[in-house]
């Protein structure tokens, strides 16, 4: 069985979606819940990141693309990934740009320390404030530029618009592509509302 290290309002959100999708069996260990999870997370991972997967042979993936990669090829009736190269390519593609722009710019925003030799309020908040108007630009460009990798209400969601479901939901990134992409903030209510999501994106942001 496969286990997903995470917690909740986190980007395991988007593997436990996809998982859902695969239609398999798996366990979600949240690594808030107890020290021994924790434990066992960085024992797996010493970077402690989540989402950690744990496969069912025992093997270890890290870091989401990687993860919705690998499920999108292991289970090809998921449609994760499309079976059309140049459609897999583009999708491939568009989560390689989210992890390295939007990803990489929340971890600034979340822990601006990390970044300075000499941490003080001033520099982490200006900081902060220029990763989050990178981030939201960035956004604007993958409205921009994978809108037709995305999903319609006739077809199944893909790993693709799994990610950009979940990463949209931090550091005010909807609130601002409601007013910059209306219509790309559309689509991600949409995908919100997949029978097949919904729940699991209610159980990490329930209103």
């Amino acid at each position: 069985m496969y286990q997903l290290y995470g917690h909740q309002n986190s980007g395991a959100a988007a593997i436990e979606a996809a998982l859902e999708l695969c239609e398999i069996p798996y366990r979600f260990i949240d690594v808030e819940s107890s020290a021994e999870a924790a434990k066992a997370l960085e024992k797996l991972n010493p970077l402690k990141q989540i989402p950690t997967l744990q496969l069912p042979d025992g093997s270890v993936l890290t870091e989401s693309a990687a993860i919705l990669i690998h499920l999108g090829l292991a289970f090809p009736e998921s449609n994760l990934l499309s079976n059309t190269p140049a459609e897999r390519d583009q999708a491939i593609r568009g989560l390689v740009y989210i992890v390295s722009n939007c990803y990489a710019a929340i971890g600034i925003i979340d822990y601006p320390e990390r970044w300075l030799i000499e941490p003080n309020q001033s520099a982490m908040e200006n900081l902060m404030a220029g990763a989050r108007r990178r981030l939201h630009w960035s956004w604007e460009v993958f409205a921009d530029q994978f809108s037709g990798e995305l999903y319609l209400d006739d077809e199944t969601p893909g790993a693709l618009d799994v990610l950009a479901a979940v990463v949209t939901r931090w550091a005010g990134s909807r609130e601002h592509l409601r007013n910059a992409r209306p219509g790309f903030y559309a689509w991600l209510t949409r995908i919100d509302r997949h029978p097949t999501l919904a729940p699991v994106f209610a159980r990490h942001w329930p209103t």
